[in-house]
């Protein structure tokens, strides 16, 4: 079946957020299906993070839609549905995997309670289950088990992004939202880090969203790309394409590492 036949798994329509008279984004319009891999690029300010904000359901745009594919339901209003049906849906459909991990965890609890706690939201009372998957799920992102009881706060940066994607991935979301995952890892974490995510990603076939400033992160990782200046998209396409051969001059700069983001 090919794209034109199939109804896109998320649709975003002119969509635009202002803080006050400055400009957050304007006028955003894409498709995303399912399997796919969508990468957000552009430098500090220019609107990328306040996009991944309203399409994740934690900020309201002032205008536009933004169609989720509910499957039996077919594609709701996100901003439409209530609260109770949206965080339904943060904790089910949807995963959020934060830049500062320390924001998608809680410090509190141990590792597997981390982990476990996304079954016991979508309604899974049987605890050795929880724990057998929570223990399964620490091993597909390389953690040692022996510390499945231990608290986050005493793990490094690498680790507790890994821990984040086992929270979200454990319920098999359908859309994954990630913002700068690997943003300040040691170059050998994050390389080890991409390789976990864009295997789990594959194996999963979930749809992605991520925002990053790092163009060899989306180029190993996104099938399309695009690139955001002032609030607004300049340039998107197929990820390769846009970096191989950039036709707008902000474009051409960022791959030439000429502006600094």
């Amino acid at each position: 079946m090919t794209k034109l036949l199939q109804t896109p798994l998320l649709k975003v329509e002119n969509l635009s957020h202002y803080y006050g008279e400055q400009i957050g984004c304007a006028n955003i319009n894409f498709k995303i299906y399912n399997g796919e891999i969508l990468g957000i690029v552009g430098e500090s300010g220019s609107g990328k993070t306040t996009l991944l904000k309203i399409i994740s359901g934690l900020l309201r745009p002032r205008e536009g839609s933004i169609e989720f594919d509910k499957k039996i339901e077919g594609p709701r209003e996100i901003y439409k549905m209530s609260e109770p049906e949206r965080r339904l849906l943060m904790r089910t459909d949807w995963g959020i995997i934060y830049q500062n991990p320390k924001d998608g965890l809680r410090m509190n609890v141990s590792a597997g309670a981390n982990v476990g706690e996304r079954l016991m939201a979508i309604g899974d009372r049987n605890y050795s289950n929880i724990r057998y998957e929570s223990s399964d799920w620490l091993r597909k992102v390389e953690m040692d088990l022996n510390r499945m009881d231990d608290f986050p706060e005493t793990f490094s940066g690498g680790m507790l992004q890994r821990l984040q994607i086992a929270r979200n991935l454990i319920t098999r979301p359908r859309l994954v939202f990630m913002d700068e995952p690997t943003s300040g890892l040691d170059v050998s974490v994050q390389a080890r880090l991409l390789d976990l995510v864009r295997g789990l990603v594959n194996q999963l076939g979930i749809a992605c969203i991520i925002v990053s400033h790092d163009l060899g992160v989306m180029r190993l990782l996104s099938h399309r790309l695009m690139v955001m200046k002032s609030g607004k998209v300049v340039e998107q396409g197929l990820t390769d394409q846009v970096l191989d051969d950039p036709q707008h001059p902000y474009t051409q700069l960022l791959v030439s590492s000429i502006l600094p983001v």
